[in-house]
C-alpha cells in the first residue's frame, strides 16, 4: 500500500487561495454584486478565506454564504434515514448577483449539480461559477469548474483528502488509497 502523498501544505494552500481570490475578482471584472457560497462542509470554510483575501487584496467585503446540499443529493435515499441537514444561509435573493460556488474537492459533479439545485430556491443569479480547490477528474455529469486551485490525476481507488485548520486542526491536501485510514 502506497504511503500518502502531501498535495499541498499549508503555505501551499494559502498561496493558492489568493491566487484563486485574485482569479475570482478577474473573472468578474471587479466585486460588484458578488456572493462567494460555500458548500458544507470545507467549501464553507474555503468560502471565508477567499472572502477575507478579496477584503484584504480589494479593499471591498463581498457578501457570503454557504449551502447545505442534503436534501438536494440524488443519493438522498443512501444517506440513511435520519440525515445531519445542516444551516444554509444565503442573502434574502440572488437575483441578479454574481454567484461563486466554492467546495474542497471536485470529482463527478454530483454535489456541484445539487448546490445549483439549492441556489435556484434563492433566485435567479447574472452569473453562477464554480471555484474548487482540487479538481481530480472523473466527472458523471458535464460540469467544469472556472477556478481552480490544483489539478490532479487521481487513480482509481485513489482519493483526495483536504484538511483545513477550522475543521481538521491542520491546513493539508492529501492523496491516500480510499482503503487507507
Amino acid at each position: 500500500m502506497p504511503k500518502p502523498t502531501t498535495l499541498l501544505d499549508a503555505r501551499a494552500i494559502d498561496r493558492t487561495l489568493r491566487r484563486m481570490a485574485d482569479e475570482i475578482v478577474e473573472l468578474f471584472g471587479g466585486t460588484d454584486d458578488v456572493v462567494v457560497v460555500g458548500i458544507e462542509r470545507r467549501g464553507v470554510q474555503l468560502a471565508d478565506r477567499i472572502v477575507a483575501l478579496i477584503a484584504k487584496q480589494e479593499g471591498v467585503t463581498v457578501a457570503r454564504g454557504a449551502l447545505d446540499i442534503t436534501l438536494y443529493r440524488d443519493d438522498l435515499q443512501t444517506v440513511g434515514p435520519r440525515p445531519v441537514v445542516g444551516r444554509t444561509q444565503l442573502p434574502l435573493t440572488l437575483d441578479g448577483k454574481r454567484v461563486v460556488i466554492v467546495d474542497d474537492v471536485l470529482y463527478t459533479g454530483r454535489t456541484i449539480r445539487a448546490a445549483l439545485d439549492e441556489l435556484a430556491d434563492f433566485g435567479r443569479p447574472a452569473r453562477i461559477a464554480l471555484a474548487v480547490l482540487v479538481d481530480r477528474g472523473g466527472r458523471e455529469l458535464p460540469i467544469h469548474a472556472d477556478v481552480v486551485g490544483r489539478s490532479v490525476d487521481v487513480a482509481p481507488g485513489q482519493r483526495v483528502d483536504v484538511m483545513l485548520a477550522e475543521v481538521d486542526e491542520r491546513d493539508a491536501v492529501i492523496l491516500a488509497d480510499r482503503d487507507a485510514a
